[in-house]
């Protein structure tokens, strides 16, 4: 399923409840952009309710930043300010009207398909001597987000089946297309996530998919379906993420980055 076809069903207060987690790898990220960068605004990439942002503006202070993201719900939530401008587009169809000095993107282009055809276009509209600096999850194989396909298939086998291929490809295969375009440099790392126990009983880590990797299966689900897909899923994740005697669990979570200079 596309982004823009889930738009409607995102959720920015349950993303935020894990805001800190989240912005962790953008800093990372940013460790690895230089403070000196050509003419061009600063252009956040799927900015959702903005938590770049602040980062953003501390590094690159008298840049125009623009926040771009293509749900009305995120947008909503950004704080007034952070962005000299704010535009609700489709990442899929966006074209700057300005050539950016840097395009970040943080968790947000494993939604999109074609990377190969994808990353080309972005490094396209840089300008010389510009950076795109993306990160991604690369978790889809881990059982917190393999058994989100495996139980709607489970329950729902006439709308749902196992992913075939994983939307975020091997570094070498990222290294590989961007290396073409200029210089880059493409990394991973494993963060160990803990989670607190949630308030209804739900499992940890369903509360931290449900407002992302959980979507596309959500988005087809009535409410009625949806209880039956939590509790199944629910149950999957005991198996696998045990929680300690207060209710947290422990949960590695892979995320793949890749800083390109044209």
């Amino acid at each position: 399923m596309a982004l823009a076809d889930i738009e409607h069903d995102w959720d920015a207060g349950t993303y935020d409840r894990f805001r800190r987690l989240r912005l962790r790898p953008v800093i990372h990220l940013l460790s690895d952009v230089p403070d000196a960068l050509p003419p061009g605004p600063v252009v956040d990439l799927g900015c959702g309710t903005g938590a770049a942002g602040p980062l953003l503006r501390e590094r690159f202070p008298g840049r125009r930043l623009i926040g771009l993201d293509g749900s009305a719900a995120m947008l909503a939530g950004v704080e007034s300010g952070i962005y000299d401008d704010l535009d609700d587009a489709d990442i899929a169809a966006w074209v700057p009207e300005e050539a950016p000095a840097l395009i970040l993107s943080n968790a947000v282009l494993h939604w999109l398909p074609d990377h190969a055809a994808l990353f080309p276009r972005l490094a396209g509209f840089l300008a010389p001597g510009g950076l795109l600096a993306v990160q991604m999850p690369r978790q889809f194989g881990a059982p917190s987000h393999r058994l989100i396909e495996e139980t709607a298939a489970r329950l729902f086998p006439d709308r749902f089946a196992p992913r075939r291929e994983p939307p975020v490809a091997p570094p070498e295969m990222l290294q590989a297309i961007l290396a073409p375009l200029g210089d880059v440099s493409v990394w991973e790392s494993e963060y160990l996530h803990v989670l607190d126990a949630t308030e209804d009983g739900s499992h940890p880590v369903r509360a931290f998919t449900r407002s992302t990797a959980a979507l596309p299966v959500l988005a087809q689900l009535d409410a009625g379906e949806r209880a039956r897909f939590f509790d199944a899923y629910d149950a999957a994740l005991s198996e696998v993420y045990s929680p300690a005697s207060d209710g947290r669990v422990m949960m590695p979570f892979r995320r793949q980055f890749a800083v390109l200079t044209v």
